[in-house]
């Protein structure tokens, strides 16, 4: 789990970077424009990312099922080697998507004045500038999403349901609550990624609202990954006990 969970918050990191600093430029007011090479950048890294995310989120989904539904074997299933596999799968996978739905982006001939009303270069937001008839490339990129978000959750939500299965012939409550708190953090943090994503890029581009796209693309880019850590390290117990020793230490001090 923790080596999952070392992928995860290396992904966030650079997750948030793809995006943060232009939005600090941009607030200042110093400089709003941006470049198109650099704009492409930005949206190739942010879908890169964003796509080896919902990957990972299956692949910690999958070591969560093996952890409660098969205990006793789960040492030799998770293996050292199949877990960097994994990890290499969800990278290549995110990468490979990206560049997939960059490449159909640039190809797509953009016109009028370039004006984003978005705060870093989304995929939505530039299909609207396009100036010609995208309906082909549009069904495309609507598939590849479906791929990277609608197979994952559906896989996430398989591997669920065979651990509420099993956690429901656990006969005792204490092993029902450790199991619980076992998958509870993946859970919320799968509900909170893939409800927004799924939000955001499985509606129609004439249902697509900027104003409310930015709202949701500043809670997935910015303040998921700024809880991920939280709701991760407060259930485990050395993290909770040390949190508290802090908080009564500086009580004490004041």
């Amino acid at each position: 789990m923790y080596f999952f969970l070392c992928h995860l918050s290396f992904l966030d990191l650079c997750y948030t970077t793809s995006t943060v600093p232009q939005l600090l430029i941009s607030l200042s007011g110093l400089d709003r424009t941006i470049s198109y090479g650099r704009c492409v950048a930005q949206l190739f890294f942010y879908l890169a990312l964003g796509s080896t995310e919902c990957v990972l989120l299956v692949v910690m989904a999958f070591d969560r099922y093996a952890a409660v539904c098969r205990p006793f074997h789960y040492t030799t299933i998770m293996h050292p080697l199949l877990c960097h596999s994994l990890a290499i799968a969800a990278w290549v996978g995110g990468f490979m998507n990206s560049l997939i739905q960059t490449s159909l982006m640039m190809a797509m001939p953009l016109c009028g004045l370039h004006y984003l009303n978005h705060f870093f270069c989304e995929m939505l937001v530039l299909q609207k500038l396009a100036c010609e008839d995208t309906g082909g490339t549009e069904a495309k990129m609507f598939v590849a999403r479906v791929i990277i978000i609608v197979i994952p959750a559906a896989l996430i939500l398989g591997s669920y349901a065979h651990i509420a299965q099993a956690v429901l012939r656990i006969k005792s409550m204490a092993g029902r609550r450790k199991a619980f708190g076992t998958c509870g953090s993946h859970l919320l943090m799968v509900c909170l990624f893939y409800g927004s994503a799924m939000y955001t890029y499985l509606q129609s581009m004439g249902s697509y609202s900027e104003s409310e796209g930015k709202f949701v693309a500043l809670f997935y880019t910015i303040i998921i990954p700024m809880l991920n850590p939280l709701i991760y390290t407060l259930r485990n117990k050395d993290v909770k006990g040390a949190l508290w020793k802090v908080l009564g230490r500086d009580r004490d001090s004041g």
